[in-house]
Parts: structure tokens; C-alpha cells; sequence
């Protein structure tokens, strides 16, 4: 597999429903990034799960009215099926894909594997003899399943460098390539866009990564540039747990039907990020002061909280 030799920088929401002011803050900085370091910005379209008629289009339209226009047309996940089963058949060549026929009940009631941190699959059909693998492969049948397909990892400790986080290390465990029900899994698809997009910096919230190991060698499987990690902070509701929509008015549309304009969502951005005229600057307006402005360095590495309006 081979990817794109200009690099780039991505957004890439669910196209679930309305994004939220913590996925929108996200995605600016994902934009500035790549603007002030001289990257392209790339879109992706991740619909391969929940998708809400109209929300891709709703999401790229309220960029648009903040300035962010994407340097090609988006990357529609559901269009590339075909790259995401050749990568399972890459690794397959390897000796590296086993059938999986657990529930999650399964594995929450199985015994962890030897130094294997929490919650990690336990190998449970790692070792399976083809008998074994034929009779449980009839029961899924026989309910309407089929196995899901998992990575044979080696359950060692992985590094990756974030700018923001330094050095980030977690075992990278069998993680799962396709789920049972047939959809490819994120860490999967995200890798392998990720490398057909020429992406070579990847800027998300801090609580994706863990995922960074994981991706970063399943990325060297397939052959695919590692690319670097800018985590930030996440924003939180008032009860202190990352904003949900159940927080109340903290959508872009309902922001806007609260009387926020454009430029109070890049005041509250820049100040929420410790920038703007929390450092005795001018508060943010628009794109370009977000560009001119954004200063990793000086970037508050605490995640904020969002009060809606009421």
C-alpha cells in the first residue's frame, strides 16, 4: 500500500447528527494546524456505523460558515469497502487474522490474559484448533453471526510521540479488524485512510489516545507511514464528563439560536484553549486569528469546561 508523498492534515466526525462545540473546537484546531505548518486539510466522511440523513452535509456547511473549506472533496468511508478488505488480506498473508467468536459477555467474564492490561482481549480464540473453530463457527451461523475478524498482536507495549503528550505507550492487544455484524472497525479504516490520504499529522481529543499505538503498528503491518499525534484537551459538560449533547445547548445551531455569532464561538475557542484574551490578546474573531494565533506551546494541556447559555 502506498500513500500520497505531500502531507495532510484531517477532520473526520460521524456523520451521526449535529457536531457538538467540543468536536467543533476540534476540528478548527485540526484546520489551523495544518494551516499554519503548510499542510493540506482533508475530510473524512467516517458513515460505516450511525449516520443521520443529512448530517455529513449540515457538518460541512457549519465549517464553511467558520472558514474551513477542505482542499479536496471529503473521503467517503462507505465507498471504500474494497481497500479495507484488501487490508485484512495483507495481514492474512502475514499469519496475522484469526476468527473471533466471542460476545462481549464473553470477554467481560473471561480471565485477562498474562500482562495484558484491563479490558484487553484475552485470547480466547487466538489458539483455537480447526474443529474447535468449525463447530463455534456453525453456532454463530446457526444464530445469524458470523465471527469477527481480530489482529494476532504479540500483547507488547508500543510508543508513540505526541506534541503534545510526549511519549504515549499502551499494549497493543487482538484488536478487532471487522466486527461480527460485517463492518470494518475504526482502527482499522482509520489506518488505512489515514495512509491513502497522505495523512502525516493527526490532531484529535486527548481521549483517543490510547488508539495511538494500536494504530500506529497496525499502520507498519500494512507498510503505511506512522503518522505524528497532536491529542488535546477535552472539553467537558458541567457534571465534569466529556460534553455530550445531553448537556444541553451545545451544538452549533443551538449556539447560533442562543445569539452566539461566528466570531463568540472563536472567542470562547481561544479562551478555553488559554490563548486569545485570556493571554492579553485580542479575542479570536474569525479563522485567520485562529491561524495567526494557535501557539502549542502556550496551549492550556487542561481540559475545559463548557457552560451552555441558557
Amino acid at each position: 500500500m502506498s500513500a500520497r508523498s505531500t502531507g495532510a492534515g484531517r477532520f473526520a466526525p460521524s456523520p451521526s447528527g449535529d457536531l457538538h462545540i467540543g468536536n467543533i473546537r476540534s476540528g478548527l484546531l485540526a484546520y489551523a494546524r495544518a494551516r499554519q505548518t503548510g499542510r493540506r486539510f482533508l475530510w473524512r466522511i467516517e458513515d460505516l456505523d450511525r449516520v443521520r440523513a443529512g448530517a455529513a452535509e449540515s457538518q460541512l456547511e457549519v465549517f464553511a460558515e467558520l472558514g474551513v473549506t477542505p482542499d479536496e472533496p471529503p473521503l467517503v468511508q462507505s465507498t471504500r469497502l474494497d481497500a479495507y478488505a484488501e487490508a485484512i488480506r495483507e495481514l492474512e498473508d502475514q499469519g496475522l487474522v484469526y476468527e473471533c467468536y466471542c460476545s462481549r459477555r464473553d470477554i467481560q467474564q473471561a480471565p485477562s490474559a498474562p500482562h495484558a492490561p484491563p479490558g484487553a482481549y484475552p485470547g480466547t480464540c487466538r489458539s483455537l484448533t480447526e474443529g474447535q473453530r468449525e463447530s463455534r463457527r456453525e453456532r454463530l451461523a446457526s444464530l445469524g453471526r458470523r465471527p469477527a475478524l481480530r489482529l494476532r498482536a504479540a500483547n507488547r507495549a508500543v510508543t508513540v510521540s505526541d506534541v503534545l503528550l510526549g511519549p504515549v505507550t499502551a499494549v497493543v492487544d487482538d484488536l478487532v479488524l471487522r466486527r461480527g455484524d460485517g463492518v470494518f472497525a475504526y482502527n482499522l479504516t482509520v489506518v488505512v485512510d489515514d495512509g491513502a490520504s497522505g495523512i502525516d499529522e493527526v490532531v484529535r481529543g486527548d481521549d483517543l489516545a490510547a488508539s495511538a499505538p494500536r494504530q500506529a503498528h497496525l499502520a507498519q503491518l500494512l507498510d503505511l507511514p506512522v503518522p505524528g499525534w497532536v491529542h488535546v484537551p477535552l472539553v467537558l459538560g458541567t457534571s465534569g464528563r466529556r460534553l455530550a449533547k445531553r448537556d444541553g445547548a451545545v451544538t452549533y445551531q443551538q449556539l447560533r439560536q442562543h445569539g452566539w455569532s461566528p466570531a463568540e464561538v472563536f472567542a470562547w475557542v481561544g479562551e478555553s484553549l488559554g490563548l486569545g484574551a485570556r493571554t492579553g490578546g485580542r479575542p479570536w474573531q474569525h479563522m485567520e486569528d485562529m491561524i495567526e494565533s494557535l501557539d502549542l506551546e502556550r496551549m492550556s494541556r487542561e481540559p475545559t469546561v463548557f457552560r451552555p447559555p441558557v
